[in-house]
């Protein structure tokens, strides 16, 4: 068994409590703004980026349940946000794609998702700080 170092422990506690403090953050501005919850911001700004996606490539990309993810995924087809289709050449898989509906929600709850980001990093670390904060958890992660 590896036992890391102590200063290693003290590291990886405020790296947890960081992102905890962030997440918070997010999701405080988020229902201060009347919008959707974080993990809907999250879902559609994967399938943005990455395109027509299965729900199992989802749930690993977010580290989200798989029972979470369908109750969320069905909750955002029924608000128009999401299609949910049959996937090709697979009778039992789907594909989730973003509607034009979808694509504004996510920019519409920008605003209020980079105020938590604001408030969290940009007021508190200066521009080399943030620098090497990145830096750090580029190697971290």
């Amino acid at each position: 068994m590896n036992k890391p170092a102590a200063i290693t422990v003290l590291a990886w506690d405020r790296l947890m409590n960081a992102g905890t403090a962030a997440l918070r953050a997010a999701r405080a501005e988020l229902k201060r703004a009347g919008m959707p919850p974080l993990e809907w911001y999250d879902l559609l700004l994967e399938i943005e980026r990455r395109g027509p996606s299965r729900p199992r490539d989802l749930q690993r990309w977010l580290d989200m349940a798989q029972y979470t993810l369908s109750r969320t995924l069905d909750r955002m087809e029924k608000r128009g946000l999401v299609r949910i289709s049959a996937c090709p050449g697979d009778g039992r898989g789907q594909v989730v794609e973003l509607t034009e509906l979808g694509v504004a929600e996510r920019a519409r709850m920008w605003p209020a998702y980079a105020n938590a980001i604001h408030g969290v990093i940009e007021q508190r670390l200066d521009d080399g700080e943030r620098v090497a904060l990145a830096g750090l958890l580029a190697r971290v992660a």
